[in-house]
């Protein structure tokens, strides 16, 4: 799978797009950016723009300088990359570098943030006096010099993103495009969009560490649009990992055009099931993202501190049966929700949220940790150098349980499996939910006997929680391209969990009169 660059580039122009792959980013006072690559250096801001420790320390002693309780400086510099062909040729094609620095100070209750896209040291200082001046607190010595830690190994890349050309990546598109058409006479169009990136960070904190840490970053996805006499059907699939271009083997790309075929074309033989109340079976990976949404969000420690989740009072108490465990975990190599380093500074590892069905701990960063008196999760995420951290998942799942997945099926007279989702709403801090299914089944007298679609599931997540059953021993994250949204910020995310059956969800389907 081969195509010039001279051919791509025609290509291009015939869809009316333009490629621009920038390798520096000047302006207004903004030094010139450099696009990694191969010998992209190990912290590209000390070597790229002069920011040494000696700056940092100038730039967080002007931090602190009216008091502080806590305080970072956080470096970011991404480059993106983005194809889009449809119908045979490249509809669009983007690609962009995004660099800064955000400042943050803590004292107390009150938080002061700054932030510029300027690295140069005057920049820096003046952003760092703007949120300094928040208040007055207590008198510290900044650090003039930082401890390195080790750089993580979770997604090193041996090719960088920087060094693959779009003449290596359209041929992948390419390849996904005529292998889906191929599946079906009825496939009348394909869509295939691309995305990668490397983002470097760098951060320093008030007790004197400084992380860095290479974050790769890339997603596939096809979407397939079948018709059959006068009905139109689109499904999609996708997958996203922390990882390089080696990742896209032939094995995994027929694994993901097959389930975007199976999504499509089984739409024309599904129905709409009975609505009511009933049992829902959530099924294995996808599913994953009631748990994400519904009760995952009601985990996090800042909306526990202040008194708007469900669980602020139940540390400790029975909130599932006690074959549930529902764990964050960060550090799972090349997922894409996994981090070396959370965004201030911390080790981010494994948090075990229940266990056993007992409420064990909240997702945590550094304000609501102080406030708890205990150490930090490793939770702490922004979405970029323009925003402050806040509690947030990385990689969130449900463990195996003793069940199987044949017995959650037999178990059930009349219900429904879940199993691909597309839109969802919910009230975080009181959980109550409603996603739209767009593809699963019916299950009648403990067997599957018929394709269902468009169906809404209402419930909520604590309640949802209490009512599972029984868990099977077939747990799997998802790899699809889950993209978490809080506050305005979005961050990229895993999430996955076993077949589950819910005792009792309402569901939105057809009335029989």
């Amino acid at each position: 799978m081969t195509i010039k660059r001279r051919d791509f580039l025609g290509t291009v122009a015939a869809g009316s797009a333009i490629v621009t792959m920038p390798g520096f980013l000047s302006g207004c006072g903004v030094q010139a950016a450099t696009s990694f690559g191969r010998n992209a250096p190990v912290n590209p801001f000390m070597e790229w723009f002069g920011v040494d420790q000696a700056t940092v320390a100038r730039v967080m002693s002007e931090l602190t300088s009216r008091g502080a309780d806590a305080a970072d400086v956080y470096f970011q510099h991404s480059r993106s990359n983005s194809l889009t062909l449809e119908d045979g040729i490249v509809s669009s094609a983007n690609s962009g570098i995004r660099q800064g620095v955000g400042l943050r100070v803590v004292i107390g209750e009150q938080t002061g943030y700054a932030f510029t896209e300027d690295l140069t040291l005057p920049s820096m200082l003046a952003a760092a006096r703007t949120a300094a001046a928040i208040a007055t607190g207590t008198q510290v010595v900044a650090p003039q010099s930082f401890n390195p830690l080790a750089a993580g190994d979770l997604y090193t890349t041996t090719v960088p993103w920087a060094d693959v050309g779009v003449e290596q990546k359209l041929p992948v598109m390419k390849f996904v495009e005529a292998q889906a058409k191929g599946k079906d006479p009825s496939i009348e169009k394909v869509a295939v969009y691309w995305a990668d990136g490397d983002e470097r960070v760098m951060i320093a904190t008030l007790d004197g560490r400084l992380v860095t840490d290479n974050r790769p970053m890339t997603r596939l996805t096809v979407v397939v649009t079948a018709k059959k006499g006068d009905e139109t059907q689109t499904g999609y699939a996708n997958i996203a990992a922390r990882e390089e271009f080696s990742w896209y083997t032939e094995e995994r790309l027929h694994k993901m055009v097959d389930e975007a075929v199976e999504r499509t074309l089984i739409q024309f033989e599904a129905i709409r099931p009975p609505a009511g109340e009933m049992p829902v079976i959530l099924a294995a990976g996808a599913s994953g993202i009631l748990l994400h949404e519904a009760i995952g969000h009601g985990m996090e420690a800042d909306f526990n501190r202040k008194g708007t989740s469900i669980y602020t009072d139940m540390m400790g108490k029975k909130v599932a049966e006690s074959f549930v465990t529902v764990v964050d975990q960060a550090n799972i190599p090349g997922e894409r929700g996994a981090l070396n380093y959370d965004d201030e500074g911390n080790v981010a590892g494994r948090t075990v949220m229940v266990e056993n069905g007992i409420l064990t701990s909240y997702l945590h960063d550094e304000i609501s940790a102080k406030q708890y008196g205990i150490k930090p999760t490793g939770s702490g995420r922004r979405q970029s150098y323009k925003y402050s951290p806040m509690p947030r998942m990385t990689c969130t799942f449900m463990e195996d349980g003793p069940h199987t997945r044949d017995e959650i099926i037999a178990a059930v007279d009349h219900g429904i499996i879940c199993e691909t989702y597309t839109n969802g709403q919910v009230q975080i801090g009181a959980g109550d939910f409603t996603f739209y299914v767009k593809n699963g089944w019916l299950v009648e007298k403990g067997k599957i006997t018929a394709p269902i679609k468009d169906v809404n599931i209402i419930g909520n997540g604590p309640e949802a929680l209490r009512q599972i059953t029984m868990v099977a021993n077939d747990a799997r994250l998802d790899t699809g391209g889950w993209t978490c949204g809080k506050n305005g910020q979005s961050v990229p995310v895993s999430q996955g969990i076993p077949t589950v059956l819910v005792s009792n969800m309402t569901v939105g389907g057809e009335n029989v009169g």
